[in-house]
């Protein structure tokens, strides 16, 4: 196993990882910039190093100086987390060229799944479906308006290298097309370096799954089941949970979710990944899927596949860094159980979310019984959360023998979390799990916007809320 690690990342992921090198014995390395010399993330690991001032371009992504904090350090790998640097190929390539080990996927896989077309036809070799779309980049609305009058609205208009859900468009029509295109193809530009954009089918009001795949260098490759990540808001996941509800209620539905997770499969190994990964799916109301993407790093919301499986992918991401084959438990891990999992962040939901500035006073989280609760934050009291970084606050899973035990864990875990004085988006957390057809197991990606426009008509009151 690795000496030394330098940890590419900051907040939660950053004091994550960390406490699993500890646990392993490895020392860790911790990058900071200007104003985060004190952050948890620093505390949480054995060392730490100074790489730029506040601004993220001059620290986080400051591949020059994380490169030379490692070999200052004498780490001998660089974990990226997640965000960040961690689909960055070239980053991965600098980090290898510098003789350092990467501990993620190949930078040619990372490249392949980054742009979006090429894991469009991936998938297509694989036997995979995806939803009709542009087959070449669209590089002017001319060519835009040719490829949707030959699909037909609604459609979406993505960024071939878009994401994290940004560089995302509904075009219902023409002129909304020739309006959005060259807003589009800008923020392509800035955003991802690449202002290519292609066209896909709409699916309307979709289930939104994606399933953690796992693979070594010497070709083994597994499943760890799927997460449901279909509360979203603005294309960014609020509420995820494991296993989906969506299987239980449908017909020949353990069927359905072996088809699932035998697609993810088929697109891992027709790239021949390794490290952690997750394919994400879209699911139409006949139960049809449709690949999407493919994400090649560790997930935010991979803690609830930990908490059914019992594994820990950090540990199962430096095995297979360090060319070991994956272990017996993950080739042959069961999931159980239910795992429920809330985004807590620093913003103000009666300002359209604004993010939230300020010192955090008071911060603490709820005793409940052992094993059915887990928080991963990467801040503390006394800290500031400043505008230069994501407004994250913690993510709380909680994790039961049934899906509704778990979201009443999770409902009581929220109420009684005390986070002073920022506002947060717990209180409407609280309402989404309160919503009548999330508690269910009926709902889909409309979701989130639909109980919101409800909170703003006052259509949910305290009572109506899980007690």
């Amino acid at each position: 196993m690795f000496g030394k690690i330098l940890i590419a990342n900051r907040g939660a992921i950053a004091v994550r990882i960390a406490r699993t090198c500890e646990r392993l014995g490895i020392s860790t390395v911790a990058i900071h910039s200007d104003i985060e010399a004190e952050s948890l993330h620093v505390q949480t690991c054995d060392e730490a190093v100074r790489v730029g001032g506040a601004p993220i371009a001059e620290s986080y992504l400051n591949i020059d100086a994380i490169l030379a904090a490692a070999q200052q350090c004498g780490a001998e790998a660089i974990h990226p987390g997640y965000g960040l640097l961690s689909e960055n190929p070239d980053f991965a390539r600098q980090v290898q060229d510098a003789g350092l080990t990467f501990i993620g996927p190949s930078p040619d896989s990372m490249a392949l799944f980054q742009d979006k077309l090429q894991s469009r036809a991936l998938a297509t070799q694989a036997g995979v479906r995806v939803a009709s779309g542009s087959e070449e980049p669209l590089l002017d609305v001319e060519a835009a308006v040719v490829d949707a009058q030959a699909l037909g609205y609604p459609l979406i208009l993505k960024a071939v290298c878009g994401s994290g859900g940004l560089g995302l468009q509904r075009i219902p029509d023409e002129d909304t097309l020739r309006k959005v295109f060259p807003i589009c193809q800008s923020h392509a530009r800035l955003v991802f370096g690449d202002e290519r954009l292609f066209l896909e089918e709409l699916i309307d009001q979709p289930r939104h799954l994606e399933v953690q795949v796992l693979g070594d260098t010497q070709g083994d490759c597994v499943a760890l089941g799927e997460r449901e990540s279909s509360l979203q808001r603005r294309y960014q996941k609020v509420i995820e949970e494991s296993p989906s509800p969506v299987f239980s209620a449908m017909h020949m539905g353990e069927l359905k979710r072996t088809i699932l997770c035998d697609a993810a499969l088929r697109v891992a190994k027709e790239a021949h990944y390794h490290s952690t990964g997750t394919a994400e799916f879209l699911m139409d109301a006949q139960g049809r899927f449709y690949f999407i993407e493919f994400n090649p790093m560790l997930q935010v919301e991979h803690a609830v596949t930990e908490l059914c499986t019992g594994l820990d992918l950090v540990e199962l991401q430096l095995l297979i860094a360090k060319g070991s084959p994956l272990p017996p438990e993950a080739v042959h891990a069961q999931t159980k159980g239910h795992a429920m999992e809330a985004r807590i962040y620093a913003e103000d939901p009666s300002q359209d979310f604004l993010p939230q500035q300020g010192t955090i006073d008071a911060l603490r989280f709820p005793i409940v019984a052992p094993g059915s609760l887990r928080v991963e934050s990467g801040v503390s009291p006394g800290e500031e959360i400043t505008p230069y970084y994501d407004a994250l606050l913690a993510k709380v899973i909680t994790f039961s023998p049934t899906r509704h035990q778990a979201l009443l864990t999770l409902d009581r875990v929220l109420a009684e979390t005390v986070i002073r004085p920022l506002n947060t988006n717990i209180d409407f957390l609280r309402q989404l799990l309160a919503d009548e057809a999330f508690r269910a197991g009926q709902f889909d990606t409309e979701t989130v916007e639909r109980v919101l426009k409800e909170v703003q008509d006052g259509g949910i009151t305290e009572a109506q809320r899980i007690s």
